[in-house]
């Protein structure tokens, strides 16, 4: 089993270089970070687990950046988000920063698509909160037209391109109905989500890996219904504290790859976080 890290990169923890050098040293397979652009101090919409929001949510370090520097010191180490707010991009700038990253980096970038949260945040970029996951669905169908081989043009509900030389392209071929980096989508179990994972992704990032037992049957049967090869679904469990029970129970239901949450901080945690986490790598 495949065992990556997510953090919170921000100002104040270690750096990407710092982080993607002993990362890969020690042989961890990939490194994930998450994406806010900014977090309104005014704003009704409650923290997902319940309390204060941590500090971390509003210092975030560009993703794109951060893995860019990742990327320019390592070899062999995946780079990905976890996740990136599509809705909140403009699509034809996104689809290049992705295959510039996934081109530079030899093919080694994980596109991982989420909704988001947090109302106020997608507010301030134009986005309507109800119809965040068609405009994110129409984005990705966007930036897939972007990195076809040939020159595609494409007309959606909310945006459209013409034929368009768009270099580079993604370093993975097409596969199916995919076009571009390896794509998962993010979020809690549900027919939304999974008509999500189905329609423009590889497989699912669950968060926290919870209820794998009853959700993944679920999840395999939309997979089928939409035509998609049953062995290329892929499932990561994401932002897990990681245990031998827990990665074993992973492992009979055909995991391959988990990313484990280190802490946001400085170098000394960090490290001491990694050579807890070596035992399962």
């Amino acid at each position: 089993m495949r065992i990556a890290v997510t953090i919170f990169l921000t100002d104040e923890t270690i750096t990407p270089v710092r982080l993607a050098r002993e990362l890969e040293a020690r042989g961890f397979a990939g490194l994930y970070l998450p994406e806010h652009t900014h977090i309104p101090v005014e704003r009704t919409t409650p923290y997902p687990a319940g309390g204060d929001l941590p500090r971390e949510y509003g210092r975030t370090l560009d993703p794109f950046v951060g893995l860019g520097q990742a990327a320019a010191v390592t070899e062999r180490l995946g780079l990905g988000t976890g996740i990136t707010l599509v809705a909140q991009h403009d699509p034809i700038g996104l689809a290049k920063q992705v295959a510039t990253l996934d081109h530079l980096s030899g093919g080694r970038f994980t596109l991982g698509v989420g909704f988001g949260w947090n109302v106020e945040e997608a507010a301030d970029h134009g986005v309507a909160w109800r119809t965040r996951r068609e405009l994110t669905q129409d984005r990705m169908a966007l930036m897939r037209a972007l990195w076809a081989d040939e020159p595609t043009a494409y007309e959606g509900e909310f945006g459209s391109v013409r034929a368009s030389s768009a270099y580079p392209k993604p370093v993975q071929k097409p596969r199916g109905p995919l076009a571009g980096p390896r794509t998962l989508v993010g979020g809690a179990a549900g027919p939304k989500l999974f008509a999500h994972v189905a329609a423009y992704a590889d497989g699912w990032m669950p968060i926290g890996g919870r209820g794998l037992t009853e959700s993944l049957p679920v999840l395999r049967g939309v997979w089928a219904d939409a035509g998609r090869d049953p062995a290329a679904l892929q499932v990561v469990p994401y932002a897990v504290f990681p245990s031998a029970g827990k990665l074993a129970h992973y492992a009979e239901l055909g995991v391959e790859e988990v990313v484990v949450q280190l802490p946001p901080a400085g170098e000394a945690e960090v490290l001491g976080a990694l050579d807890a986490y070596a035992e399962y790598v």
